[in-house]
């Protein structure tokens, strides 16, 4: 019995050890860290242009005051309605004496004063009435540094000036720009005070044509980085001719209408933008 007793003292040593995991053709543990759970990415937000439109309203007044600048226009939707260039081959008043003039000849619902002249009543910069363009590129002047045009295919645009399609039906080109990309431009006149005629746009297909009372273009541009005269936010905005050259013309079948912005003090200019239906 004394031989066997140290055999029988291990087995029930080792009995006693709790046994580890099973593992089948196990190998050495791996000091690399473990891959990371696969995780499903978010859902991309649609683009802009793939949300829904906006409903599309009818031409209509607005008045608005901001900053001590009050705003008088008409707002429209590029969708139903649009601009178009009433020049005048043979200088100012040739056929046009005023907005309204202008904007019942072409049987608009508005009218607004467009780009600039000089004294002989030449463009001062490149116009594009119906397809058929006038004057030369105003390439050294603030007066010339923006775009409103419309192309072939019916689209409308504001833009710096060079950055413009070669299939274009109605152009002016004027100037300063006001707003760009929602930001009002740095650098723009301080001191002189006159009235403005501006075209607004927001980025889409709303769009306004319209007055404002005498202020500098430094601050009309940071009031309407601010103020919505049409209820909706400024994306691009351009400064047309003004002084003694605003008048605006808003006929009776636009709601809120008629409206004639033209002191006596006036003077007739080369072109109008007209609002027409599509």
């Amino acid at each position: 019995m004394r031989i066997f007793t140290p055999i029988l003292l291990a087995l029930l040593f080792t009995a006693c050890v709790p046994a580890g995991p099973t593992r089948l053709n196990a190998k050495p543990l791996s000091r690399r860290p473990a891959t990371p759970a696969i995780r499903k990415a978010p859902p991309i937000a649609p683009a802009a242009a793939s949300l829904p439109s906006t409903p599309i309203q009818p031409p209509r007044v607005t008045t608005r005051s901001f900053a001590g600048i009050t705003f008088e226009g008409v707002a429209f939707d590029s969708r139903s309605h649009r601009l178009v260039v009433a020049d005048q081959a043979k200088g100012p008043a040739s056929q046009f004496a005023d907005s309204a003039a202008a904007g019942q000849a072409f049987g608009g619902l508005a009218a607004v004063n467009a780009g600039f002249f000089t004294p002989e009543g030449l463009t001062l910069g490149r116009v594009v009435s119906a397809g058929k363009p006038v004057g030369a590129w105003n390439n050294a002047s603030s007066l010339g540094s923006g775009l409103w045009f419309e192309t072939a295919l019916g689209s409308s645009t504001i833009t710096r000036r060079g950055n413009v399609s070669s299939a274009v039906r109605e152009l002016i080109q004027a100037g300063p720009l006001l707003i760009e990309n929602s930001h009002s431009i740095a650098g723009l006149e301080t001191t002189k005070v006159s009235a403005r005629s501006v075209i607004l746009w927001d980025g889409g297909t709303r769009w306004w044509i319209g007055c404002c009372s005498p202020c500098s273009l430094a601050a009309l541009s940071q009031a309407l980085a601010s103020v919505q005269p049409a209820g909706w936010p400024v994306r691009h905005a351009l400064n047309l001719d003004g002084g003694r050259s605003s008048d605006l013309w808003v006929s009776g079948n636009v709601a809120g209408g008629p409206i004639l912005i033209r002191p006596p003090w006036n003077r007739p200019v080369r072109n109008f933008l007209v609002l027409m239906p599509r």
